[in-house]
């Protein structure tokens, strides 16, 4: 049975909830809504700068890389995530609470002071070639920045904390004794690492991937500092055509299409999500 809440309650509810709806409106709706018109208006009003956007091969390319680096960046910080948040999960005492600090400061220092950190560490004099010429691993230094290679070891440094916290959180809710069932029952280390730690994980791998993807998809600083040209992307491309060259029309168009595919992907992952749930 549902409760059929009284016309007094319901107002009271629409008022706790005019806050939010209001802001919602000022600064979501509303820009969205002159980003939207924008983009078929100027410099005419129509399509053109949609299908500017989708029939050119220079943007088409910076769709690409926008969206290979994202799932770049997406599948090397799950990789590197889940044993750190394994790790979290089960070390006890003092040291378990002293890598989760790091990793909480490391989410706490400014955007652009870490990006630049990493421009000194990975250029060719730095600290990253100094190591590996020092351990005769390489003997002349690499080019680690302005390339994808730098691209994706930036973005994964900052993307890391938010895979790692949602990954612990679903780690720690797991009972080590479905572990030692699977051991008593004659699974290795690593069928129980695939068969049972991983299909448990999941809903953290879930959760924590589409914010790491989502997040790289709009990520304009550490792309546009330590890429190059040839790995622009779609955030840096529409600050290029809005505060260079003054073309809001096919700007607005691109940030469109970003949020667009961007929702899409939400709503699928929330569609699997619950159908997973069921």
């Amino acid at each position: 049975m549902f409760a059929v809440l009284s016309p007094k309650r319901r107002r009271s509810g629409f008022g706790l909830a005019l806050p939010v709806i209001l802001l919602l409106l000022a600064f979501f709706v509303v820009p969205v809504a002159a980003l939207l018109a924008r983009s078929v208006t100027e410099p005419e009003f129509g399509l053109q700068n949609y299908k500017a956007l989708l029939g050119t091969a220079t943007y088409a390319k910076v769709f690409f890389n926008t969206f290979f680096i994202a799932a770049l960046v997406t599948f090397v910080t799950i990789l590197i995530a889940f044993p750190v948040a394994w790790l979290l999960a089960i070390v006890p005492g003092i040291w378990g609470q002293v890598v989760f600090a790091v990793i909480l400061l490391s989410m706490w220092t400014n955007l652009l002071a870490r990006t630049y950190a990493w421009m000194v560490l990975l250029q060719k004099t730095g600290l990253v070639n100094k190591v590996l010429i020092g351990m005769g691993i390489i003997d002349t230094p690499l080019t680690l920045t302005n390339n994808l290679i730098g691209v994706t070891i930036g973005m994964v440094y900052i993307m890391l904390p938010f895979m790692i916290l949602p990954l612990m959180g679903v780690i720690k809710k797991i009972d080590p004794a479905i572990l030692q069932a699977a051991a008593l029952c004659g699974a290795s280390k690593g069928q129980a690492l695939v068969r049972v730690l991983l299909p448990l994980a999941m809903p953290g791998i879930a959760s924590g991937g589409l914010m790491v993807f989502v997040m790289s998809l709009g990520y304009f600083v550490t792309p546009s500092l330590l890429g190059g040209t040839s790995n622009m992307m779609l955030a840096e491309m529409i600050a290029q055509q809005v505060q260079s060259l003054l073309n809001w029309g096919l700007g607005g168009a691109a940030a469109f299409v970003l949020l667009v595919v961007t929702l899409a992907i939400y709503a699928l992952q929330l569609r699997f999500v619950e159908t997973e749930g069921r």
